[in-house]
């Protein structure tokens, strides 16, 4: 009785050992059967050829973006490098300078042409310019020469000159 038990249970275990086996076997034949064959493809355009020229433009508007952007940045850093050195106290003090010299040079050259001690004609050299005046008939004639040669000429009128 006990042997017949282990009997049928072995019989039992090789059954289904054998219906695991048969399932396992019809598996990989129906997965063959389902299968497609493997073909490799690139998914870049540059090797499959596939979308070539828009991929290449792509690139090339890439690049140039770059470029543009450093150039961008670089400019950018240099007018702030220009916009600090102007901003500086010597640049400042400088410029404040020039501005009262000039003003004295203007308010001297005014007194010489239009003060109560007028002179006929005079000369002034400033940064390679030259200034001539002369007073002919009531009329200032004022020849601006700069430093290439080139000539200004000016006439003012005194007696109708007023505000």
């Amino acid at each position: 009785m006990i042997n017949e038990k282990i009997e049928q249970e072995k019989d039992l275990v090789i059954r289904i050992c054998g219906y695991i086996g048969i399932f396992l076997l019809v598996g990989i034949f129906v997965s063959n059967v389902i299968a497609d064959e493997m073909v490799h493809e690139f998914k870049s355009p540059s090797f499959s050829g596939i979308g070539t020229s828009a991929h290449y433009l792509t690139i090339e508007n890439q690049q140039f973006n770059r470029k543009m952007t450093i150039k961008q940045e670089i400019k950018a850093l240099q007018d702030e490098i220009a916009r600090d050195k102007e901003n500086t106290t010597l640049a400042r003090f400088i410029r404040n300078l020039e501005s009262r010299i000039y003003a004295q040079l203007s308010r001297q050259l005014v007194e010489n042409l239009f003060g109560e001690t007028a002179s006929t004609s005079g000369t002034l050299e400033l940064e390679g310019n030259t200034i001539e005046y002369n007073v002919v008939n009531e009329i200032i004639t004022l020849d601006i020469t700069d430093a290439d040669g080139n000539t200004t000429t000016i006439s003012l009128p005194i007696g109708s000159f007023t505000f």
